[in-house]
């Protein structure tokens, strides 16, 4: 909760509703933690260590692999609507839309 107080939010309440839906979708627990916001909220150097270690050890194929399961959780979540989907991962409808193609997802 500090870290949002803290944070200045330049694209206002738009921003705010992302950086939620991003942590929602993409977290893992029933908690929303530092570590599920995005960079500019101060997780700690440790943990963007550990994820930019993680990140160069995996493979582009396992990266796809993960970038199209998500796709497919949050498409699920949004019930197919595109456009909620799109910002649900903080992506326009038009990269949605590619990703989609890309992974054939229908």
């Amino acid at each position: 909760m500090k870290s949002l107080l803290h944070y200045d939010w330049p694209g206002n309440v738009r921003e705010l509703e992302n950086c939620i839906a991003r942590a929602v979708t993409l977290g893992d627990g029933k908690i929303i933690d530092v570590a599920d916001l995005p960079p500019p909220f101060g997780a700690s150097r440790r943990t963007r260590n550990r994820a930019s270690q993680d990140a160069t050890t995996l493979s582009t194929t396992a990266l796809a692999d993960m970038e199209r399961m998500t796709i497919l959780r949050v498409f699920e979540q949004a019930n197919g609507d595109k456009a909620l989907a799109g910002k649900m991962l903080g992506i326009s409808r038009a990269t949605l839309y590619r990703k989609l193609k890309r992974y054939n997802i229908a």
